[in-house]
């Protein structure tokens, strides 16, 4: 397995090109083209931002700035998921090429959405600053936070594009249980605010720590009470995310070669 990873520097060039093709072939023949990176979080944050805001008032201070720090990571998450859980199946033609690297196939989204989350901060930065919100110090680790998330993210769909080759219900069981992961997620509202009998869901929520760390950085200002257990378990986050993503490879590498069987 070692060997393989090493050799997937080998494939970068070809994880470039496929990511920019994926990136192109999202909107080609729109009008607007790649703005849409920018106007579709935009578009969704404003929605919830109406919602959570005057029908279902949450209470949470310039709730457009709070909400748009964990929105944006989470919709990296999500369409990762999402689409890399297809990334074998929709990628057959590649995949039937003996010469073919399949592994490359489930990087392409999560590298792509990662570029959608990067092109999407300058919407966060226009919030922060109709709000004269400024990031706190923690956001020098900005790249950390990022790293642990790809790591997380790189797992979860190598796990699940295998698992969606032999059960063609895990693209279905993936969209439903994303929708109750998104609401478990202290993103439309602020973990105080979960009841002290339910806290324990957010301890075991990767992207509960996720999204609020990202929080912390662009819209608190102060360190909150616990801040140095959150801080333990980012820490024990990173490491299961490296175990998570490693284990999930040795899956995808045991069982790469009866996927052109049953794609």
């Amino acid at each position: 397995m070692i060997r393989d990873i090493l050799k997937l520097k080998r494939h970068g060039m070809l994880i470039r090109v496929l990511v920019a093709r994926d990136l192109k072939a999202r909107y080609r023949g729109s009008v607007l083209g790649f703005l849409w990176s920018f106007l579709n979080p935009l578009c969704l944050m404003l929605v919830y931002a109406l919602v959570f805001s005057f029908y279902l008032r949450t209470g949470t201070d310039k709730y457009a700035a709070f909400l748009c720090s964990g929105l944006l990571p989470w919709i990296w998450f999500q369409s990762s998921l999402m689409e890399g859980t297809l990334s074998i199946v929709g990628g057959s033609n590649l995949v039937s090429k003996a010469l073919f690297p399949a592994e490359v196939l489930p990087l392409v989204p999560v590298l792509a959405n990662l570029v959608h989350f990067l092109l999407g901060l300058p919407i966060l930065a226009l919030f922060l600053g109709i709000y004269k919100i400024v990031p706190s110090w923690l956001v020098v680790f900005l790249p950390v936070l990022l790293l642990i998330q790809l790591l997380l993210t790189v797992g979860f769909v190598l796990f699940l594009a295998t698992m969606n080759v032999f059960y063609r219900d895990t693209q279905h069981i993936v969209a439903n249980l994303l929708t109750l992961w998104f609401f478990l997620s202290p993103i439309v509202y602020e973990s105080e605010h979960v009841p002290a009998a339910f806290q324990w869901t957010l301890k075991l929520n990767p992207m509960a720590y996720l999204t609020r760390g990202y929080q912390e950085m662009f819209y608190y200002h102060t360190l909150h009470a616990g801040y140095a257990g959150f801080a333990l378990g980012l820490v024990v986050l990173l490491f299961l995310s490296v175990a998570l993503c490693l284990g999930s490879y040795w899956m995808f590498l045991r069982y790469k070669d009866e996927f052109v069987e049953l794609v």
